[in-house]
């Protein structure tokens, strides 16, 4: 299992592409794996076959996991006699140089030197699953390891409730890779009374361990007609982030609608330069460029709550969710207050393009500080989105149509004309933000949108 990114500890196999077996080339793409941030192709590490599957889809596995073996072409040319294990140059993706092809023994049949391999890989897996970093000196000097460092990087929900609770990491014994500390071993430390002993001033009020279980879903009956299937890894995650989100922030929603003549006026008048560009500039660019300019205006927008402090962010890293066959996913546009018009439109289009075809990194999913949904594609009129933790808020864009409005001429006469309209509802964390900064907001993006200044 591939490290997918620094703080992601584990990962899921949602596909295998090949079947054991089956020939596969360096690079080709082997399995779909999905962790909870990001779903990504993974590439064959060598040529060869396919011998054996460890790990099945639907499993899900600590990075470092063997899940295959392969069968390289120098080990079949060689007659299946293998080096010593020493000589895999990738502990976390050994090559499986000491597995015969199938036609030399049965599939089940794996030979001592890969046998000894696995086993090593699981007696690491075994030993870092109980290690505890060994503690530092009282005076603090003593420069961290790397199992300390890699202990520290605990999940965003992990130091949430440990902030929420007034825990210090270093308190708790983990039980994730090298002892790393896991959202059960926080919430064994809570239940256990692991903060009974501070004042109840300093670590304010308990929050029940029970709010942020995972989601328990009830039982229905399946009828003879129905069919009942599995859930994806990324629905399930969708599911718990959603309602973990829900328990989390006290929503509450502002609505404004926005009249789009100014941008529908600059699209047509830009059109064939931006086509010569090799560039479609849709509403989201606009939007996106409206949303970046208020944010740097109202920092609390682009804000998260850790504990009992307010964290302003430095950056206006803005995230655009695109919905995806099995799922949805939330890249983001970093420092999108830097780029123009074109750039965001560029951006944007190739972080949609690229989330649709699996090959996103984890560092483009993570870090974003606001974030904007477009259901309006689809046609909704008007939508109210849960909001994407850490963050505070979240805009969702409605469908841009025409609509009958009344304008007041100069004269003072009021007619009704036909314009192009739509609504862009926020969601937001009533903890921090307040009507009055939500609606300032939003009135902030509708001018930007109404008065946008021509880019040619």
């Amino acid at each position: 299992m591939p490290q997918m990114g620094e703080s992601i500890a584990e990962g899921t196999v949602s596909v295998w592409l090949k079947k054991v077996g089956d020939r596969v080339e360096r690079d080709e793409t082997l399995m779909e794996i999905s962790t909870d941030k990001v779903a990504a192709e993974i590439p064959s590490p060598a040529s060869g076959t396919l011998v054996e599957i460890l790990v099945q889809e639907g499993e899900t596995v600590e990075v470092g996991t063997v899940v295959a073996y392969i069968e390289t072409d120098a080990a079949a040319a060689a007659g299946g006699e293998a080096p010593a294990p020493s000589a895999a140059k990738n502990e976390n993706v050994p090559a499986a140089d000491g597995v015969p092809a199938p036609t030399a023994a049965p599939p089940s049949t794996v030979p001592a030197p890969v046998e000894e391999k696995a086993a090593a890989a699981a007696a690491r897996q075994d030993r870092s699953a109980g290690g505890v970093s060994p503690p530092r000196d009282g005076d603090g000097n003593e420069p961290e390891s790397a199992e300390e460092r890699l202990r520290r990087r605990s999940t965003p929900l992990v130091r949430r409730i440990a902030a929420e609770h007034g825990v210090s990491l270093d308190q708790i014994r983990g039980t994730g890779r090298a002892g790393r500390v896991t959202k059960d071993d926080i919430l064994r430390f809570i239940e256990s009374g692991g903060v009974a002993a501070q004042p109840a001033a300093e670590r304010g009020a308990a929050t029940p361990a029970g709010f942020y279980e995972h989601v328990e879903h009830p039982e229905v009956e399946v009828g003879p007609e129905d069919r009942a299937e599995p859930m994806s890894r990324m629905t399930q995650l969708i599911a718990e982030h959603m309602v973990l989100s829900r328990r989390i922030s006290a929503h509450v929603h502002s609505y404004f609608e926005v009249d789009y003549s100014r941008v529908d006026q600059i699209r047509a008048k830009n059109a064939s330069l931006w086509a010569g560009q090799d560039v479609k500039v849709t509403y989201t660019a606009f939007i996106a460029k409206a949303v970046a300019q208020a944010l740097r205006e109202h920092p609390r927008i682009n804000a998260s709550i850790s504990g009992k402090h307010v964290v302003y962010r430095g950056n206006i890293n803005i995230g655009v969710a695109v919905a995806l066959e099995w799922g949805l996913i939330v890249p983001v546009v970093k420092k999108a207050d830097e780029l123009s018009l074109v750039g965001l439109a560029r951006a944007i289009q190739d972080l949609a393009t690229r989330a649709r075809t699996k090959r996103l990194s984890p560092e483009e999913v993570q870090g974003g500080t606001f974030t904007i949904t477009n259901p309006g594609i689809f046609g909704t009129v008007l939508g109210f989105p849960i909001i994407n933790q850490p963050q505070v808020a979240i805009m969702a864009v409605g469908a841009v149509e025409k609509r009958p409005v009344v304008i007041t001429d100069g004269f003072g006469n009021d007619a009704i004309v036909a314009r192009k309209r739509g609504f862009l509802s926020l969601g937001y964390d009533h903890r921090l933000v307040n009507g009055a900064d939500a609606d300032q907001f939003l009135a902030r993006v509708k001018e930007n949108l109404e008065n946008f200044p021509d880019p040619a």
